[in-house]
């Protein structure tokens, strides 16, 4: 059973996203709050698995709720956001998000978004995930990091990276280096360890913010 934690502002967005996710056998809703404070209250009291986190909300935000949450290693966070390019759901992901969805995404696409973070994956999709952080750099308002920390990974890890980070699959990537899909598997496993990286997410922002990557760039 995936134990989630709805958090938004707007009883009315909260009332919806409980009737989908308790229609599901496997999915139950054991709390909602309306500010990331009370998010994070209900994580300490309750330990779910996941929580579905709006970003906009007044006083704490989804951003600061979210690092408190993944810091404390209270639940795995899917954020919620009106907006495909919003700063603030590149700055969750940046805060330790396993992923983010539009608020209009359909009913089964949120089921298995959720589903998939409760069992370590990381959802955001490729395309949107490129828009942000093609924004988010191109403000300025990134901190970069030393490409320094890039030199455990060989040659070949260092091109699969470069590849999820053009938002390619891990079927996309074995056919464009020539590999078994087990393969870029094993060796994205390999880049999240040396790096010390929860997930595919946190490794897409890593390459952007090393220059491994460069926004516009294909």
């Amino acid at each position: 059973m995936v134990r989630v934690v709805l958090v938004d502002d707007q009883e009315l967005m909260r009332v919806g996203l409980r009737m989908v996710l308790d229609a599901q056998d496997d999915v139950e809703v054991v709390a909602e709050a309306d500010d990331g404070a009370a998010a994070v209250e209900r994580c300490r009291e309750l330990a779910p698995d996941v929580v579905l986190m709006d970003v906009r909300m007044p006083g704490m935000d989804g951003v600061r709720a979210t690092e408190l949450i993944v810091g404390e290693e209270l639940a795995k966070v899917l954020v919620m956001t009106t907006f495909d390019l919003d700063d603030y759901a590149l700055s969750a992901l940046r805060a330790g998000a396993s992923g983010f969805l539009l608020k209009d995404t359909p009913p089964a696409d949120l089921i298995s978004a959720v589903r998939s973070v409760d069992e370590g994956d990381a959802v955001v999709s490729p395309s949107v995930t490129r828009r942000l952080l093609d924004r988010f750099i191109g403000t300025g308002e990134a901190k970069l990091r030393d490409d320094s920390v890039l030199e455990s990974l060989t040659g070949r890890e260092r091109e699969v990276l470069i590849n999820m980070a053009r938002g390619l699959s891990n079927g996309e990537i074995a056919e464009r280096l020539y590999l078994s899909e087990a393969t870029v598997k094993t060796h994205i496993g390999r880049i999240l360890a040396k790096l010390e990286l929860r997930d595919r997410v946190q490794a897409v922002v890593l390459a952007y913010e090393t220059g491994l990557i460069r926004p516009g760039t294909e």
